[in-house]
């Protein structure tokens, strides 16, 4: 399919009184130059699935492919037909149209080992690798996941540029407490390398013996004392290979950093219809705003489908009880009690999106009804594309 239609994300700017419209999410799909979608909000508002949709649907529209999930339920393989997602892209049979999809889940230690290994020399990656504290940070040090996240979509796009692999890029970003960890993972690990302990621990390594202070030994001393010899030892021997090492890993995500501010990359916050989804989904924008990056809209997930029928709530309450005070045990009571709850809770949640709009109205946003079931083959992430395409 011939793909002419643009769409330029946002750079985005102060509120104005002028409302933006519904996001047009295949002509974000369909324009050559969107190379990078980054999926993100607040955990459990349906990211994954999204990301999949999105990633089927502009590969059945003629775009060469590849979605990055981080997710440990691993639903994303299993609406895909794969038996296992892991660090190497895979092929999902099934993709209809001209265009290609791959799929891969981040391997937070296999990244972290990637890196390493890449970056060092045989003796010192194997001593890196083997060292309990790299171990440690490997596997659950804080920010870890989405510094990964960072550095694998890094990898993917300078391997799709030098190779032509694929055009298109769709990033599921991790379940964090915070949607901002993602943007903040860079700072953090730099925060962390040159810290003043980190700098402490790096002194008889990287300077002249003069470093060796009376107030040094005094500090390592004391140490050693309260964590042991051994401990000591093997914290500084993963520090100063940390330091030779990861210089380079540091650079790289400045460089994965300004690759997600570039033209090219689009940002889609994904919301649930609830006040805390929401709330975070307006700490994103404003962080995007704040950071000058590229957004193209706001997703709301799973909204409340509208009731068949023109009846409010207070009416069909009021028949409700009408009809209770004369059988108690109506079933044409019961139906219009839960009519008017279906009623009021559509009203909650266009109340919500009101007053996000009303914050943020430069924000283009697509509302997509939840689905009675749960997305489980391409055909469910089908249908979700098609009600991110149709927006509300």
């Amino acid at each position: 399919m011939a793909r002419s239609t643009q769409h330029r994300p946002t750079r985005v700017g102060p509120a104005t009184h002028e409302r933006a419209g519904t996001l047009d999410v295949d002509a974000l799909l369909d324009d050559p130059t969107t190379g990078i979608i980054v999926c993100c909000g607040s955990g459990g508002v349906g990211k994954t699935t999204t990301s999949a949709a999105l990633a089927l649907r502009a590969a059945e529209r003629g775009r060469k492919v590849v979605v990055l999930t981080i997710d440990p339920a691993r639903r994303l393989a299993q609406s895909m037909g794969i038996e296992a997602l892991d660090n190497t892209p895979r092929p999902v049979a099934g993709v209809e149209g001209e265009g290609h999809l791959d799929a891969m889940m981040l391997d937070m230690k296999r990244t972290f080992d990637e890196v390493v290994l890449s970056q060092a020399s045989p003796e010192k990656a194997q001593q890196i690798l083997a060292n309990p504290f790299y171990v440690a940070l490997s596997s659950s040090f804080a920010g870890t996941q989405e510094y990964m996240a960072m550095e694998k979509l890094g990898q993917i796009h300078r391997d799709a540029q030098a190779a032509g692999t694929y055009d298109l890029i769709v990033v599921d970003t991790p379940p964090s407490r915070s949607a901002l960890d993602f943007l903040d993972a860079p700072e953090r690990l730099s925060s962390f390398l040159d810290g003043r302990f980190v700098r402490l621990l790096l002194a008889p390594a990287k300077g002249p013996a003069r470093l060796m202070t009376a107030g040094f030994s005094l500090i390592t001393n004391a140490l050693t004392r309260i964590l042991g010899a051994q401990f000591l030892k093997d914290l500084q021997t993963f520090v100063t290979a940390l330091d030779t090492v990861f210089g380079g890993f540091r650079q790289r995500a400045q460089q994965t950093y300004s690759l997600l501010k570039a033209d090219g990359t689009a940002f889609l916050v994904v919301a649930a219809p609830e006040p805390d989804a929401l709330r975070e989904a307006e700490y994103f924008v404003e962080r995007l705003s704040e950071d000058g990056m590229p957004l193209a809209g706001l997703v709301v997930n799973r909204a409340s489908p509208e009731p068949a029928g023109d009846l409010s709530a207070d009416e069909a309450t009021a028949v409700a009880d009408r009809l209770r005070r004369t059988d108690g045990t109506s079933v044409a009571a019961a139906l219009l009690r839960l009519h008017a709850d279906r009623v009021r809770m559509v009203e909650r949640e266009r109340t919500l999106r009101e007053r996000f709009a009303t914050a943020h109205p430069q924000v283009e946003t697509v509302v997509v009804p939840a689905l009675a079931g749960d997305v489980h083959d391409l055909g469910g992430l089908r249908r979700v594309g098609d009600l991110l395409a149709e927006g509300a």
